[in-house]
């Protein structure tokens, strides 16, 4: 079945600018785009208001509607659609206020064109599909969060609600939508709501945790009793909004109050009471208006490490031990704090009940008053339970979140909030805020040669090296793979980034040690200022990681500054990437073929293999429009793989079909030459189409062998050993070592074209050859001299005793059928 065309409405009064989008998206290729066009606001609305509307490129100066009131109506209007402004030169600000209220993106009137727009809307398009799976990671963690049986509120620094759990909807009656931006307050009944206010407003008077219990009121009028801890979610010094456990205790709050009653009937069921009360899972002490220990059951036995009967009698601060967990001073006996005031009273928070041997637990519960026959209270009793699995789960749930798995750093969720709380306080004290995004260089190599376990160490050891780099105030993040980002709070310029940068390049020149071995790993940086690049927090990101691949294209182990015209590079790269993606699978890849020939006698004794790409829009690419890019994103190995089959592959058909073919050489590039698969890769080729490996020439140049000498010599045996070729390809532009050259097990030497272009008219490069000729002879190599296009250059060559040649001068790099009519010949 074929694919769904996107459905696309232009709303746009301007009919030239309307007719130029139509046509943009009416000549691509692939997946079609099905276009609408209105020239109203009002019409728009009614078209959006039947949906299945994918795309809306809207125009903000509208006769019935202009600017932001004008884009609100159509995102209410269709919320799931991606709205992209069509923005004229003078409408920037207006055109940036609709970004920031949820457009995509916008798209600039005077650069529409046929080759990319079609490939924007696409790449939009899949931007959005990759924030879905964003959004499936984060629904990962609520996995995990609704495994707690503790209710989870989180809110912000304002009180509103940003994030519950499974238990917490549970105990509320309300879903995840009816509790996002609510305040927590709402759910309290009415008969508790002062008491817990004022409660609240203690603890937040005094900066102390907040714990309480009250009664919950569910919207079908049912009442959950819920003990609530409340305390604030740090960024460094500072509360960036709070985290509350709500404890669904109805059951014991039953049981206390069952506990209670049977205080009324304990005179002549005082077995009885014991029995009840020995059954249930939380401890119980009883003290009497003295505050000696009257009455404790056998979880308060196990809790406290004293036996009843030793136990009685006894002052209940010697027997019921607390201290407060962060300040461990001692805390209040709470049965005097109930007899006294003469009502329930909560434990204070952090908690901490020290048993007789000396071993901690944290616990929560209260302490209540007991009353005699005529209401006068007689003493107090003290429920309490251990806490210390439920609070190690809610803080370990916390830090998870927040924070990698394998470095401990914090993660992208953490820095967001980070970069958000460092902008607001960069803009209050007239700062910049800064934000590297840091790549280790051939990361991936590492990990395939040596293992993910090797791999991982290397990434916590670049972690504390860049943690050594930077002021405690800073935030080191990692990203995943081998990805950091670095925020930088509070700059006064942009050289203060740039001076850690060079510092965190310095760092990484020095060699790591790990597992035994030496590694050498390099930087690629790229840097984002706020406001001077962007002003939020997506765009900010975004462009740090757009300098970091600019930094990369450029050669690596560097740091760049963010500048306007990156977005455009890195928009262009993408589109070639998932290009290149789509030529594999549908391959769109096709080998041209340059003979070699024998200048003496005209013959023809070999042929070097060239890629093409047959882009179904764009035509036929040459090699140096998307190899780089190939090499960056790791598909020049999977491309090489392919290029080495089908050479062969064709070779096979050539002497099947009884023609009189000659050798192909393949250019093999150094991420190939490095894979650990290469070798075994090579040799399943040519059991596979059947060829025989004299048939085959590999070209490598210098900088790959000359890499790890003593590596590429045992590979470069092994492929000799199959009966396979070698070439050394652009010889002379490289840092070969004469003793290695000598070592190697080389087959031809390719006399590079930039000495052959002017071989003729200028001695140096006239030199340069005559030298590679006579080291090749002496050697004894075959020496090939390439981009031979003049009788003249043919003429100083068969001069010189180079016999073989490449280039123009002979013929053009040819179509297989092509190049198989000149074998026939």
């Amino acid at each position: 079945m074929g694919v769904q065309p996107t459905t696309v409405l232009i709303v746009e009064d301007d009919a030239t600018d309307a007719r130029l989008i139509r046509e943009a998206l009416a000549t691509t290729g692939g997946s079609p785009f099905h276009v609408e066009w209105v020239t109203q606001l009002t019409t728009a609305l009614e078209r959006l208001t039947r949906g299945n509307v994918d795309v809306v490129l809207l125009d903000l100066s509208l006769p019935d509607g202009q600017g932001i009131p004008a884009f609100d109506q159509v995102f209410q209007a269709a919320p799931n659609a991606l709205i992209l402004v069509l923005s004229a030169a003078n409408e920037e600000k207006t055109t940036r206020q609709a970004v920031q209220r949820g457009a995509q993106d916008y798209l600039a009137k005077a650069h529409v064109d046929a080759h990319w727009l079609p490939r924007a809307l696409r790449y939009v398009i899949e931007h959005k599909a990759t924030r879905g799976k964003l959004q499936d990671s984060e629904a990962s963690f609520r996995a995990m969060s609704d495994a707690s049986p503790l209710g989870i509120f989180v809110s912000d620094s304002q009180g509103s609600c940003t994030y519950t759990n499974a238990a917490y909807h549970k105990i509320s009656g309300l879903n995840f939508e009816q509790t996002l931006g609510s305040n927590w307050m709402t759910a309290i009944h009415p008969e508790d709501r002062a008491r817990v206010l004022a409660e609240w407003r203690a603890a937040a008077m005094g900066e102390e945790p907040f714990q309480t219990e009250y009664r919950f009121l569910q919207e079908n009028e049912n009442i959950v009793w819920t003990r609530v801890s409340s305390a604030p979610m740090l960024d460094g010094l500072h509360a960036n909004g709070r985290v509350k456990t709500v404890e669904d205790i109805s059951e014991r709050k039953a049981a206390e109050f069952k506990l209670l009653a049977v205080e009324e009937a304990l005179y002549d069921e005082k077995e009885r009471a014991q029995a009840t009360l020995n059954s249930i899972g939380d401890a119980v002490l009883s003290t009497d208006l003295l505050g000696n220990l009257t009455y404790m059951n056998l979880v308060a036995e196990t809790m406290t490490g004293w036996p009843y009967a030793a136990a009685l009698g006894r002052s209940l601060s010697e027997v019921f031990r607390i201290i407060n967990g962060t300040t461990r001073q001692a805390i209040a006996n709470p049965a005097q704090r109930a007899i006294k005031e003469n009502k329930t009273i909560g434990l204070a928070a952090d908690c901490v009940l020290i048993r007789r041997d000396g071993f901690e637990f944290a616990i929560e519960d209260s302490s209540a008053p007991i009353h005699n026959r005529d209401g006068r209270v007689s003493g107090a009793v003290i429920v309490f339970h251990d806490v210390s699995t439920a609070k190690s789960m809610a803080l370990k749930m916390t830090h998870i979140a927040q924070h990698d798995f394998l470095t401990g750093l914090p993660n992208r969720v953490l820095l967001t909030e980070r970069l958000s709380q460092a902008i607001l306080l960069a803009d209050r004290h007239r700062m910049q805020v800064a934000l590297l995004f840091l790549d280790l260089d051939n990361f991936k190599h590492i990990n395939d040669s040596l293992g993910h376990a090797i791999g991982d160490k290397l990434l916590e050891s670049v972690a504390e090296r860049l943690m050594s780099c930077v002021r405690t105030t800073d935030t080191v993040c990692r990203q995943g793979g081998g990805e950091f980002v670095i925020l930088l709070a509070e700059i006064e310029q942009q050289q203060d980034a740039a001076l850690i940068a060079e510092k965190l390049l310095a760092a990484s020149a020095l060699p790591y040690s790990i597992g035994g071995h030496e590694l050498h790993v390099t930087l690629s940086i790229g840097i984002s200022v706020y406001p001077d690049d962007s002003i939020n927090t997506d765009s900010v990101m975004q462009n740090a990681d757009t300098a970091m691949y600019h930094a990369k294209s450029i050669g690596r182990n560097n740091y760049q500054f963010f500048k306007a015209d990156m977005n455009t590079n890195a928009v262009r790269r993408l589109v070639i990437e998932n290009s290149l993606r789509r030529a594999l699978r549908q391959e769109e890849f096709l080998l041209h073929y340059q003979p070699q020939i024998d200048i003496a006698s005209g013959a023809m004794i070999g042929a070097e293999a060239l890629i093409r790409w047959q882009d179904p829009d764009l035509g036929l690419i040459q090699p140096t429009q998307f190899i780089s890019i190939a090499e960056e994103c790791g598909l020049i190995v999977p491309i090489g793989r392919w290029v080495l089959r089908e050479a062969c592959r064709q070779v096979k058909a050539w002497l099947d079909s009884g023609l009189h073919a000659v050798p192909v050489s393949v250019n093999v590039s150094a991420l190939e030459f490095r894979d650990k698969n290469f070798l075994s890769g090579l040799g399943a080729i040519l059991k596979e189409t059947g060829l025989a490996p004299h048939y085959l020439e590999l070209e490598l140049t210098e900088n790959i062998i000359m890499h790890d000498a003593k590596a590429s010599a045992s590979v470069l045996e092994a492929i000799k050993a199959m009966g396979v070729r070698l070439a050394i390809d652009d010889f002379g532009t490289g840092y070969s070592s004469l003793s290695y050259l000598q070592r190697f097990p080389i087959n031809t030497l390719k006399i590079d074209q930039s000495f052959v272009r002017d071989i003729a008219t200028n001695t140096y490069g006239a030199n340069i050859v005559s030298a590679v000729i006579g080291m090749g002879k002496s050697l004894g190599h075959r020496v090939i001299a390439e981009g031979v296009e003049t009788q003249e250059q043919v003429d100083f060559l068969q001069a010189s005793q180079c016999a073989q040649g490449q280039g123009f001068k002979f013929s053009l790099p040819l179509v297989a059928d092509a190049f198989a009519c000149l074998l026939t010949k």
